[in-house]
């Protein structure tokens, strides 16, 4: 007889007046609610203006959603296109089924094009969300147990998840304690997040350093956890598709550390995260123009304060002229060398010379 263990809701569904809401959808939603707020305010903190990261989130999450979903029916399509599955089911993404390395994949692709229309680079970016996004894994983890899914071997330790009757793919009706994965991934996460927040501030990551650190973090963890799992899945050589797929993920993340920090060591500097809005066009000219306006103003008011020294500052520009030439001045003595009979050692000197003189003088 199990004494303790952590109860599963009665229904995954709240009823907020007329309207459903699932509680695997509400997990998702604050997850995505938390990694904008955490990103925004990452990358306020390493010079990029604010407001950014939500407008790139319109890109980001769609795309997010999409890849997730899209990867869950792939690696598992049999409840979709097996035998009795029900196709339109692939577009109930509120009952679950985000694979988070689909999500990951497609939802960076929306990125780059908000990195692209606001001028920002991709990797910047990529660092400061990653502890938010890890975060919001670490929430929506918890829409698994609203949903009584993705829970490990059967146990009986004191937090041990109660799995009813209807849910229970070992013994169906009859109802069993598993080992929570969801918890565990969450609490994973958690740690994942609090491992980047740390090496970001004492290493200084950028260049998209943070972002592979949170993956290769993440991926650690899925490893062992996948294993624990009982859910039907993909196998490929004996192995879960998913570990092989963390297997690979890992490895990436390590090889882009190495060669990032060797191609680009440091952090970006933070003017180059400034980027624009793309509905204002490109700040630079309207800097260069706010700068030239402002200079005019300055001269004008200075000429209007003091019109004496305005004055002076004419005079003395206009004494600092060459005096203008008087081209018959400069031909008398040339004509008055020229009657001069010059003595056959000077006379080729005379001739040529007089002229250039007469010039450099001037």
């Amino acid at each position: 007889m199990d004494l303790a263990f952590i109860p599963s809701p009665s229904r995954g569904q709240i009823d907020l007046g007329p309207i459903p809401l699932r509680g695997y959808a509400l997990c998702i939603i604050l997850g995505v609610v938390l990694a904008i707020w955490l990103g925004e305010r990452r990358w306020v903190a390493r010079g990029g203006r604010a407001g950014t990261v939500g407008d790139i989130a319109v890109w980001m999450v769609p795309f997010g959603l999409v890849g997730g979903r899209l990867y869950h029916v792939v690696t598992t399509p049999e409840p979709y296109f097996g035998d009795g599955g029900d196709p339109m089911q692939a577009f109930a993404v509120w009952k679950g089924g985000l694979g988070i390395w689909g999500a990951i994949a497609l939802g960076a692709v929306g990125a780059w094009i908000g990195c692209r229309r606001r001028g920002i680079p991709l990797p910047a970016l990529a660092d400061a969300l990653a502890p938010g996004i890890v975060l919001a894994q670490a929430v929506g983890r918890w829409g698994n147990w609203f949903n009584q899914e993705l829970y490990g071997r059967e146990s009986d330790v004191p937090w041990a998840v109660k799995i009813d009757g209807d849910h229970n793919v070992i013994d169906p009706g009859q109802n069993g304690t598993f080992h929570p994965t969801f918890l565990y991934e969450s609490l994973w996460c958690i740690g994942v997040a609090a491992l980047v927040i740390w090496a970001d501030r004492r290493f200084k990551l950028g260049h998209g350093r943070a972002f592979a650190l949170y993956v290769a973090g993440y991926t650690v963890g899925r490893f062992w956890i996948e294993y624990m799992r009982v859910d039907d899945a993909e196998h490929v050589l004996g192995m879960r598709l998913n570990n092989w797929t963390a297997i690979l993920v890992f490895a990436g993340a390590l090889v882009y550390i190495w060669v990032s920090a060797r191609k680009h060591p440091g952090r970006e500097a933070p003017e180059t995260l400034r980027g624009h809005d793309p509905e204002d066009g490109d700040d630079a000219d309207a800097v260069g123009t706010d700068t030239d306006t402002d200079t005019k103003t300055v001269d004008a008011d200075a000429e209007q304060s003091d019109p004496d020294a305005t004055k002076a500052a004419v005079d003395l520009g206009k004494s600092d002229r060459p005096a203008p030439v008087d081209a018959d001045a400069d031909a008398e003595p040339d004509a008055a060398a020229s009657d001069a009979e010059p003595g056959p050692d000077d006379a080729g000197e005379h001739a040529g010379s007089g002229p250039r003189k007469a010039a450099d003088k001037g």
